[in-house]
């Protein structure tokens, strides 16, 4: 599979939203684009015309005549629930937020800290009446139904990692930084500080490792997946790749951070290429719009990676957006 850049932005800190692309978010199943501004409290929906439809949050930044006001302390994730309303995570005071755009509300779902994680990921709804929720640093993923209560909890919170294929109660991870839902209905574990993907398979009760070795590198492009290292930066807090996305044909694309670029495991083969980026990344320097060279992106930190419609969305903590697109 071939890849070329659609556009890259340039972002201003005032308006980091320009032209209905945020550099922060995520598309919902219908395209519908949700902003995240994790360290200012607020969050929003960019109408068709790339305004803000609405925002909500602790902070009313006025960029909406809609405000929906609640105790959000950086948001972290938003999944989308079938009655239109949307489950939000609050790292900061490591809660999950409902928020019910039509009817201007919001309201607390789950005191996630009360019922013992550590601190709060992602919240990701399955679409047959599950959520998975996992911890960061407390290396646990729950699943929780609808009404709230706990299914069940993977992990001990302690660290740990297994290659091969294990089961729901024995499995552990280290440091999980991203959490999605996979074409297959399986959920897909970015087990950080163990240096892989981890695939939960619901249907058996099982994990599996289906990228990386458990060490850290920058290697295997071109072989099977499982042989393949990520990178590494022990100086940093949040060492390890960072973020995770899945298309609809099960291919994962991994935010290598540390390494400064984007592979992608092909799902069909299981091989891994890099796509995006380059390992020589220079901090600080703003991408040229009119590149064209996906491997020539200029990536020092890349952080929540989304995917949609054949589109692949980039964020740099520099303010920068690359997109690329299939080649058909």
């Amino acid at each position: 599979m071939e890849w070329r850049i659609r556009r890259i932005f340039n972002f201003s800190p005032e308006r980091w939203w320009a032209d209905g692309c945020c550099a922060f978010g995520f598309h919902g199943r219908d395209g519908t684009q949700y902003v995240l501004q994790w360290d200012q409290h607020w969050l929003g929906c960019l109408s068709s015309e790339g305004e803000m439809a609405w925002t909500a949050g602790a902070v009313d930044k006025g960029f909406s005549a809609t405000h929906i006001p609640f105790p959000v302390k950086h948001p972290h994730y938003i999944t989308e629930l079938p009655d239109g309303s949307l489950l939000v995570s609050s790292n900061g005071t490591n809660e999950i937020f409902r928020l019910v755009p039509a009817q201007a509300s919001a309201e607390l779902f789950l005191d996630t800290g009360r019922l013992g994680l550590k601190d709060v990921g992602n919240c990701e709804y399955d679409g047959r009446g599950s959520l998975w929720v996992h911890e960061i640093e407390g290396c646990r993923v729950w699943q929780f139904g609808l009404s709230g209560n706990v299914v069940g909890v993977l992990g001990n919170g302690r660290p740990g990692f297994q290659a091969g294929v294990t089961s729901f109660d024995a499995v552990r991870f280290n440091w999980i930084y991203d959490l999605r839902l996979g074409p297959d209905g399986d959920i897909y574990v970015l087990d950080s500080r163990n240096f892989a993907v981890r695939r939960i398979d619901v249907r058996h009760r099982t994990v599996s490792t289906v990228a990386g070795t458990g060490q850290p590198g920058y290697s295997g492009d071109g072989g099977p997946a499982l042989a393949a290292t990520f990178g590494s930066d022990p100086s940093e807090y949040f060492d390890c790749p960072l973020s995770m996305s899945i298309d609809e044909a099960a291919n994962i694309f991994i935010g290598d951070t540390h390494n400064h670029v984007v592979r992608m495991v092909d799902g069909a083969t299981q091989l891994i290429s890099t796509i995006a980026g380059r390992h020589d990344a220079v901090p600080g320097l703003r991408n040229d719009p009119g590149e064209t060279d996906p491997l020539a992106l200029n990536l020092p930190k890349i952080c929540s990676l989304d995917y949609h419609a054949g589109c692949l969305f980039i964020p740099d903590v520099n303010d920068d957006l690359g997109v690329l697109e299939k080649v058909p």
